[in-house]
């Protein structure tokens, strides 16, 4: 028997884990998307670290990323550079 523990792709974020199972099974919910999977699939260390729970729709991988989340990265993109001006013209000054 092996110690281990579980929790979710965002408790998992801005961590590397050695040895990481991961399943990315379609939720019963159907809330899985391409930021979990990545999220998910990135925490590890490298390929060989990652064990794969079970087969899954590789169709995820293809799929679009929701307008919403797209619509937010577009905001923040826009947030960045206002930010990045406003210091410019603030060191200017």
């Amino acid at each position: 028997m092996t110690c281990a523990y579980a929790f979710t792709d965002y408790c998992s974020q801005g961590q590397t884990i050695h040895h990481v199972l991961v399943d990315i099974a379609k939720l019963p919910t159907g809330g899985l998307n391409l930021f979990n999977l990545y999220v998910a699939l990135s925490r590890s260390s490298g390929r060989d670290a990652i064990c794969l729970l079970r087969d899954f729709n590789e169709k995820m991988f293809l799929a679009c990323h929701l307008t919403d989340l797209l619509a937010e990265d577009d905001h923040l993109a826009i947030l960045d550079k206002q930010n990045k001006q406003w210091w410019f013209r603030l060191r200017a000054a």
